[in-house]
């Protein structure tokens, strides 16, 4: 195998394959780059196919700290579990490829994505997509491709759309949207955007459907080269699960039946009926039969299920909760849920029940991300939580897995655009969705139900935002667009579509598209119905809690903000951190200094404003003519010190600490003692001069005081004689004035 490398420019950005030194023992293995990023994709296809009745594939990114040149956080010092931008990497590289994949293919197939070099310009995620296509070509795997994944911008003051923006782009960028598919269609989208209209997001669509199929001619290329040097790629034969036509026609007999158990607006009972039916169905093969054909007869049985369902719609236009295709599921908001926590609202559609739950915090409490992207922490954090109660099922609790992390990610996006900048409301701010129940679209409800909390705690968003998710019916030449789909219509149905947005503009949008036949004009009717059952939902939120609470409660902190100095934070922070820890531990508040000097202080009850009090002292400079009561810190001969504000103490000179001459300010002043003065001078240096204010008259002179004015020492009482005198005291031979003769020494 010889290594090929191909370096081509598209949309502005250059990008590099290479294939054929690494990991050359993979199934097919491709190197992908993005300016200096760099991506290493495998893929594997197990020998032998597995007993299941569902494609295994699995995928897995693995985030390398070196490759930011960084290292990992924590005790042991190396890469842990998979960050939240790992995993929804991953699923971004599942998304699209999952449904390339022919039906009935059994062969476990690993993908996995190692970050090799991240450059902190050009994002690491997307190009992915295309690196596993390459490996998956290059190693013969069948599959519908070549396939690709673009990021696509909008330049806010130039309306101009960008493909793969730098991290510095998508700063100045209103949209961030992924779609994943090929040339022909696309299979994946994941967007987040600030309140753009539906005509800009097809258009945004279309716009990237183009450079899809530029990416997927780029790989043709990297194979027509690769070829030439290293012969041709012979695609693997994978035995594929074929249906058995006994099986087909024994079971498809009951379709009447199935049609009947499917109609029931109850989502239990309905899976009671279904299942009820299958089990009897498979009691009529017989032991042998069942074992002959164990992996056959369950898919023809949800076949069987599928077309049940999908017939229904196409054909009566009435699905099986008896809704039309455009009618939303009953709907009930309860805002103030839950006492004494910072927000709470309930919402739910049907059968899908969430509880979004709100905290507030400093804005030091946000998450800390430990990622190989630029982005250091984020302020707001949404999280979602599925336990198998919400659909009466029984299983294991533990962490999050993909898909909570994946519908958490997606209402984070959502409500992203409306939240207020953090110097209007300087909070951390996290919301908890809790699902309860789940019959479809609980993500859209974890939307709708954060929305609540966050106006019932208080935050003043801009605007609310609703949410709701749009299905796909093709069958015998017929398209049917279902609003508010249940998980039956998920699972059975051609495509999830998610859009989430305010009055103003769409917020957020998900899509998983298995419809080749899924055309611009689809999404367009997808889009404008998904908004006016956008807006049902949302009136129906409006009528319970029409605008965000005035306040936050009382349980919730409150949080202010000071601006001190620069050069004032030194003292703030104290040495050690001596002094804001003093101020947390007296006053109970919480005290967050940044390096532009901003200043949050965070507490509940009076505490706030008391730090707020001890800041405003420590940054406070006296001026001449301000009156203090201060404390004596420090005695000096020449004067007292006294403290007037926290780290500020001023000299009190000894000539004013009484009326009249002290000889010794101990006299009139003890270290400890309070004393009321007014400052008569600052210096440029910033020192203080002080004068007494009612001053205390002079303590009585000890005998033998000197009277001079203005001289403050005690002369000896015995007074040293003049010069003269001496000088005049007669001399004995060898006297020499009393003092000690010089010792002379020769010259060596």
């Amino acid at each position: 195998m010889t290594l090929v490398s191909k370096t081509f420019e598209l949309y502005g950005k250059t990008y590099t394959f290479e294939s054929g030194e690494l990991a050359k023992q993979a199934t097919g293995a491709c190197l992908v780059k993005q300016g200096d990023t760099t991506m290493l994709d495998t893929v594997v296809v197990s020998k032998e196919r597995k007993n299941y009745d569902f494609f295994p594939l699995t995928v897995d990114f693995n985030e390398k700290m070196y490759a930011a040149g960084r290292i990992p956080g924590g005790y042991l010092k190396r890469e842990g579990r998979p960050s939240e931008k790992a995993t929804l990497t991953a699923r971004m590289i599942d998304r699209p490829i999952r449904p390339s994949f022919p039906e009935g293919f059994r062969n476990e197939v690993h993908i996995v994505a190692t970050s090799l070099v991240a450059d902190q310009v050009n994002p690491f995620d997307v190009i992915n997509v295309m690196g596993a296509s390459l490996a998956m070509t290059l190693g013969g795997v069948p599959f519908e491709g070549p396939l690709a994944c673009v990021r696509i911008g909008r330049n806010v003051e130039t309306g101009e759309f960008i493909v793969n923006p730098t991290y510095e782009e998508r700063e100045n960028s209103d949209l961030d949207l992924e779609l994943g598919g090929s040339a022909d269609f696309i299979s994946m989208v994941e967007a987040g955007a600030e309140e753009i209209s539906e005509d800009d997001m097809l258009a945004a669509m279309k716009f990237g459907q183009e450079a899809l199929a530029a990416f997927c001619q780029a790989q043709v290329e990297f194979v027509a080269e690769w070829e030439q040097v290293n012969g041709a790629i012979v695609k693997k034969e994978y035995p594929l699960d074929q249906p058995v036509e006994e099986v087909q026609e024994r079971i498809f007999a009951h379709y009447d039946e199935m049609a009947a158990a499917l109609r029931d607006a109850d989502k239990l009972s309905r899976i009671g009926k279904v299942e009820a039916l299958k089990e009897s169905i498979r009691a009529e093969f017989t032991d042998e039969e069942q074992a002959a054909w164990e992996r056959e007869i369950p898919v023809a049985l949800k076949k069987l299920e599928k077309k049940a369902m999908r017939t229904m719609v196409v054909e009566t236009g009435e699905r099986v909760d008896g809704r039309a295709a455009d009618e939303i599921r009953p709907i009930m908001v309860k805002d103030n849920y839950l006492p004494l926590v910072h927000g709470s609202g309930l919402f739910q559609r049907g059968q899908t029940q969430v509880l979004s739950v709100l905290s507030l915090g400093m804005l030091n409490e946000g998450q800390r991300l430990d990622t190989i992207e630029p982005t250091e922490g984020k302020r707001y954090m949404h999280h979602y939580n599925f336990p198998p109660f919400c659909t009466g099922e029984t299983g294991r609790m533990g962490s999050p897995k993909r898909r909570e992390i994946g519908h958490g990610n997606l209402a984070e996006r959502a409500l992203l655009p409306v939240l207020p900048d953090e110097n209007e409301f300087p909070y951390a701010i996290r919301v908890v969705s809790e699902v309860m129940e789940s019959n479809g679209s609980s993500s859209m409800a974890s939307t709708c139900g954060s929305t609540l909390a966050l106006m019932d705690g208080g935050v003043p968003i801009k605007r609310p935002v609703s949410g709701i998710a749009m299905g796909l019916i093709q069958e015998e030449g017929k398209t049917v667009v279902l609003s508010d789909i249940q998980g039956l219509e998920d699972f059975l149905g051609d495509m999830d579509f998610k859009v989430t947005g305010t009055t103003e503009g769409i917020t957020a949008l998900q899509m998983d598209n298995k419809a080749t036949g899924l055309t611009f004009d689809i999404l367009a009717r997808a889009l404008q119905q998904a908004k006016e059952g956008r807006a049902f939902i949302l009136q129906k939120m409006l009528d319970v809690i029409p605008e965000p609470r005035h306040t936050t409660r009382s349980t919730a902190p409150r949080i202010v903000s000071i601006q001190v100095p620069t050069d004032k934070i030194r003292d703030v922070i104290g040495s050690g951190g001596k002094v804001i820890r003093g101020i947390q531990d007296e006053t109970g508040a919480s005290v967050d200094i940044q390096e532009d000097g901003t200043v949050f202080v965070g507490g509940t009850g009076e505490s706030v404003d008391q730090a707020v009090e001890r800041i405003k002292l420590i940054i406070k400079v006296p001026e001449p003519g301000e009156e203090y009561t201060g404390r004596v810190v420090s005695i000096q001969p020449f004067g007292a010190f006294v403290n007037l504000l926290p780290g500020k103490d001023g000299l009190l000179h000894i000539s004013r600490v009484a009326k009249g001459r002290v000889e010794k300010v101990e006299d009139v002043l003890n270290v400890g003692d309070e004393v009321k003065v007014v400052v008569i001078e600052v210096d440029d240096r910033g020192k203080i001069s002080l004068d007494r204010l009612d001053k205390p008259e002079a303590p009585a002179r000890a005998e033998g005081a000197s009277e001079g004015d203005g001289e403050h020492f005690q002369r000896r009482e015995r007074p040293r004689r003049e010069r003269s005198e001496r000088n005049d005291r007669p001399r004995r031979p060898g006297d020499n004035g009393g003092r000690k003769p010089r010792r002379h020494h020769d010259a060596e």
